[in-house]
C-alpha cells in the first residue's frame, strides 16, 4: 500500500498532465488547422506562400498563457510556416491533417513544453513518496516497534514474575516460620517446607487441597495431643474466620515445645496461618526475667527484686506479727581479692551464700545487694530469740574457715538487725536501721551481730554534722598544728619535731582527733588537709634552728591521689626549708594497700633529700620484709610496747630485738610515749637512738615549740615540777592513729 500510494500518485498525476496536454495540442491544432482550411478554400492557389497571413491566422491568442509553437507543412512534408519561440525540452507534438473538400491540403502540428508538468509530478511523487513511507511506518515499522516493545515489556514482565516467584519460593522455604494459606473453603492453597517441619509431617501430607482441620488432626496426632486440644484449636480458628479477625494463641505440643499461632484473615475469603516454634524464646524470656530479678553469681535475689519482695511482705504484715531484717558483710573479703584474686573471691561469695541458705527457711529472703553484701527478711519473728539464733548461727557457718581450689580462706560477718514494726514500717528505714546497727557491729570489731538501737541513728546524724562541719573547717582554716619535740636520748637535745593537728571548732571547742581524722580518711578530706599540715609545719620549720628537723605523717590516701611529690616539692619550695631537714613518717598501712606504687614515691621522695620513717614499727605483719625491700632513715617503736616497760619482759624483747635490727642496718630509733623515768631508762638501755613522749613536753604550738627551741641552748628533762603520775599520757592520747599522729585534745 505504500509502494503504491509512492507510485500511483506520481503516475497518475503525470499521466493527466500529458492527456490534459495532447487534449489541448488537439485542440489548438484542430483550431488553427481549420482557419487555415478556410484560408485554403478561399484562396486556393498559391496559399502556401502567404506565410504572413497564415501566421496571422494561426497566433490567435489562448486564455491559458502557455507557450506555443505552431508548424505547416504540406502533404508532401514541406515546412511552410513556422511560429513560437523554441521550447524547452522535453516537449509534445501534435499533428492534424488539413482537409478542404475531402482532400488532403496539407499538416498542422502544435507543439508545447511538458517540464512543468513534470516537475509538477517530481513535487507529486516526493510528497507521494513521504506519504508512502509515512503509511509504511504507520502501517509496518511502527506497529512492529510497539509490537517488539509490548513483546519486551511482556518478557520482563514474565521475568520480573519469574524472579519474583523464585524470590517469594526461596523466602517461603527459608522463612524461620511456617507459613499456610487457606481460601475460603478451609483448603490449602500454599504452604512452605518450614510448616511441615514445625509439625514433623512429611510433604505428601501438606499438599494443596486439604482441609485445614485435616492438616490439625495430622499435627495434633504426631505430636500426641488430645482430641479435645483439637476441637480447642479448631473452635478458635474458626472464631477467627467467622468475625474476620485477627488473632494469635500458643500451644504446647506433646513433647514439651511452645508453638505460636498468628492468623490473618485474606480478601476473598481466605486466611494466612503462621506457625512459629517459640520454646528457646520463652526459654530466654525466662532466663531473662530471671537474671533481672537474681544474682547472676549467687543465684540469690538482687536488690531490686528484694525491695519489691520486702515492700509487698511490709505492708501486707498485720501489726501483731513482725518480722527481721539482717543486714550482712563479709570482714577482710577485700583482703581475699588483693591476695588470691576476683575468681577466688567469687568461689567465696558462692560459698558463703550456700551457708546462708542452710541457715535459712524457705519463707525467708535472702539476697545480695551487690560486692559482699548481703540482706536476709526473717518473716514471722515472732521471738527475739530466733533472730538471735538465726544470727549466731551465720557468725558461726560464716566464720567456719572456706576450702576454695585449694585455698583455705577464713573470713568473719558482721551483722546487723531491725526488727518491724519496732524499729520501721518501711523497707528504706528498716534496711537503714539495719545498716546502722551493721557499722556498729563492724566498730565492735566485725565478727559479731548488734541489734539496732535508737542512739545509732543520733551517733549517724551527729557524724553527718561532723563531716559538714570538717569540710567547712578546711575552707575556713579552722586547724592548727602542734609540735611535740622529739629527744636525742645521749645529749637530751631535741633534734626534731613531730607535726601534730589540731581543730578548734568554733561553737564546740577543740575536737578530739580520735572523732574527725578517721572521718577525714574515710571521706577523703585528709589529702588537703594533709598538705596544708605539710606546708605549714615547712614553713614553721624554717624558722628553727638548722640542726632541728620536722617530721610530718602521711596518709595512704595521699599516696593514692598521685599529687603527694610535686605537693612535698611545692611545700620545700614555698618555705625555703633544705629537703634533708624534712622527715616525711608512713605507717605500714601505706605499703599493704599498694606496695608497688608507694616504693616508687618513696624512692622519688628519697631521691630528693628527705628522710623516710616507718611510724608504728611491730604493729604490722611485715615490717622487716619492709626493712629489706627500702632503705628507711627511722624507726618509731611503738608506744603500745613502750608503754608496757619495764615490767612486761616480752615488749622488753620487741624492743630489744627492734633496736638491735636497726643498729645492724644503721637506722635511727625513736621511742613513741615516753611518760615515765622508767621508760626512759628501759629505752636508753635497750640502745634507742630518740625518744619523744610526755616525760619532756607534751605537742606545743608554734610559739611556744620556737621559745622552747631557742631558749634550751642544753636541752634537759624537768622531771621536778611534775610527779611521774601527772605526765602520763592520758588513756585516750595512747591510741595510735591510722595516718597522722595526733595529741590529746589539750595541748600544753
Amino acid at each position: 500500500m505504500a509502494l503504491v500510494t509512492a507510485v500511483a500518485g506520481p503516475a497518475a498525476f503525470l499521466w493527466d498532465a500529458y492527456t490534459n496536454t495532447t487534449s489541448t495540442l488537439d485542440l489548438k491544432a484542430g483550431l488553427a488547422g481549420n482557419r487555415v482550411a478556410q484560408y485554403i478554400y478561399s484562396h486556393e492557389s498559391l496559399w502556401q506562400y502567404q506565410q504572413l497571413h497564415l501566421q496571422s491566422l494561426i497566433e490567435a491568442p489562448y486564455a491559458d498563457g502557455a507557450a506555443l509553437q505552431q508548424r505547416i507543412y504540406t502533404t508532401d512534408g514541406q515546412l511552410i510556416l513556422e511560429v513560437g519561440a523554441p521550447l524547452t525540452a522535453p516537449t509534445i507534438t501534435r499533428r492534424l491533417p488539413v482537409i478542404v473538400s475531402g482532400q488532403l491540403r496539407g499538416y498542422v502540428e502544435a507543439t508545447s513544453s511538458f517540464r512543468t508538468p513534470l516537475y509538477e509530478a517530481g513535487l507529486v511523487a516526493v510528497l507521494s513518496s513521504l506519504l508512502g513511507f509515512g503509511m509504511y511506518f504507520a502501517l509496518r515499522i511502527f506497529p512492529l516497534r510497539v509490537l517488539d516493545q509490548t513483546m519486551e515489556a511482556l518478557q520482563q514482565s514474565q521475568k520480573d514474575l519469574a524472579t519474583q516467584n523464585e524470590r517469594l519460593d526461596t523466602a517461603l522455604t527459608n522463612m524461620s516460620i511456617g507459613l499456610c494459606m487457606f481460601d475460603h473453603q478451609e483448603k490449602l492453597v500454599v504452604a512452605n517446607e518450614r510448616f511441615a517441619e514445625i509439625f514433623r509431617l512429611s510433604p505428601d501430607e501438606v499438599r494443596p487441597g486439604r482441609t485445614m482441620q485435616e492438616l490439625l488432626e495430622l499435627a495434633f496426632h504426631q505430636a500426641g495431643r488430645k482430641e479435645d486440644d483439637l476441637q480447642d484449636t479448631l473452635r478458635l480458628s474458626r472464631r477467627f474466620i467467622a468475625e474476620r479477625s485477627s488473632g494469635y494463641a500458643v500451644h504446647k505440643s506433646g513433647d514439651g515445645r511452645s508453638i505460636a499461632m498468628t492468623h490473618q484473615p485474606t480478601p476473598r475469603g481466605g486466611f494466612v496461618a503462621t506457625f512459629e516454634d517459640i520454646t528457646e524464646r520463652l526459654l530466654a524470656e525466662e532466663k531473662i526475667k530471671y537474671l533481672a530479678h537474681h544474682d547472676a553469681l549467687t543465684g540469690l535475689l538482687n536488690r531490686a527484686a528484694f525491695y519489691e519482695r520486702m515492700d509487698a511482705i511490709v505492708g501486707r504484715i498485720p501489726k501483731s506479727r513482725s518480722l527481721a531484717v539482717l543486714s550482712l558483710d563479709l570482714d577482710h573479703f577485700k583482703n581475699v581479692n588483693d591476695t588470691l584474686g576476683h575468681p577466688v573471691g567469687d568461689l567465696l561469695l558462692q560459698a558463703a551464700a550456700d551457708r546462708m541458705r542452710n541457715c535459712t527457711r524457705s519463707e525467708d529472703i535472702l539476697a545480695r545487694l551487690g560486692g559482699d553484701e548481703f540482706v536476709i527478711l526473717k518473716v514471722d519473728s515472732e521471738h527475739p530469740a530466733d533472730v538471735t539464733a538465726l544470727a549466731s548461727r551465720l557468725v558461726e557457718v560464716l566464720g567456719t574457715p572456706f576450702d576454695l581450689e585449694g585455698h583455705q580462706v577464713v573470713v568473719a560477718a558482721s551483722i546487723g538487725i531491725a526488727i518491724a514494726p519496732g524499729d520501721g514500717t518501711v523497707p528504706d528505714v528498716l534496711m537503714k536501721n539495719a545498716d546502722l546497727a551493721l557499722y556498729r557491729s563492724k566498730a565492735d570489731g566485725g565478727g559479731t551481730y548488734r541489734f539496732f538501737e535508737l542512739d545509732m541513728d543520733a551517733r549517724m546524724q551527729a557524724r553527718r554534722s561532723l563531716e559538714l562541719d570538717l569540710r567547712k573547717a578546711i575552707v575556713t582554716n579552722e586547724f592548727e598544728v602542734y609540735y611535740q619535740p622529739i629527744i636525742d636520748v645521749k645529749t637530751g637535745a631535741v633534734t626534731s619535731c613531730e607535726a601534730l593537728v589540731r581543730w578548734r571548732h568554733p561553737e564546740r571547742g577543740m575536737i578530739s582527733p580520735m572523732e574527725f581524722i578517721p572521718l577525714a580518711e574515710e571521706t577523703g578530706l585528709i589529702v588537703p588537709l594533709g598538705e596544708w599540715i605539710l606546708r605549714q609545719a615547712c614553713t614553721e620549720a624554717a624558722k628553727w634552728p638548722s640542726h632541728v628537723t620536722i617530721a610530718v605523717n602521711l596518709s595512704p590516701a595521699q599516696f593514692k591521689s598521685k599529687n603527694l611529690v610535686p605537693a612535698v616539692t611545692k611545700a620545700l619550695v614555698s618555705s625555703g626549708l633544705p629537703a634533708k631537714r624534712l622527715e616525711l613518717e608512713i605507717t605500714e598501712l601505706v605499703l599493704i594497700q599498694d606496695n608497688e606504687s608507694a616504693f616508687a614515691i618513696l624512692h622519688q621522695l628519697r631521691d630528693l633529700g628527705i628522710r623516710i620513717a616507718m611510724d608504728d614499727f611491730g604493729t604490722g605483719y611485715s615490717s622487716l620484709g619492709y626493712l629489706r625491700s627500702f632503705p628507711f632513715d627511722k624507726i618509731k617503736i611503738d608506744q603500745s610496747f613502750i608503754q608496757d616497760l619495764p615490767h612486761k619482759e616480752e615488749s622488753l624483747a620487741i624492743v630489744r630485738a627492734v633496736v638491735g635490727l636497726s643498729s645492724s642496718l644503721g637506722i635511727v630509733t625513736t621511742a613513741e610515749g615516753v611518760e615515765t623515768d622508767e621508760q626512759l631508762s628501759s629505752v636508753t638501755s635497750e640502745g634507742c637512738t630518740e625518744f619523744q613522749g610526755y616525760l619532756f613536753s607534751r605537742p606545743q604550738s608554734a610559739g611556744d615549740i620556737g621559745r622552747t627551741l631557742s631558749e634550751q641552748a642544753t636541752p634537759t628533762i624537768n622531771t621536778a615540777s611534775e610527779s611521774t603520775e601527772t605526765r602520763r599520757r592520758p588513756a585516750s592520747d595512747t591510741l595510735p592513729l591510722p595516718a597522722i599522729s595526733l595529741p590529746p585534745e589539750t595541748p600544753s
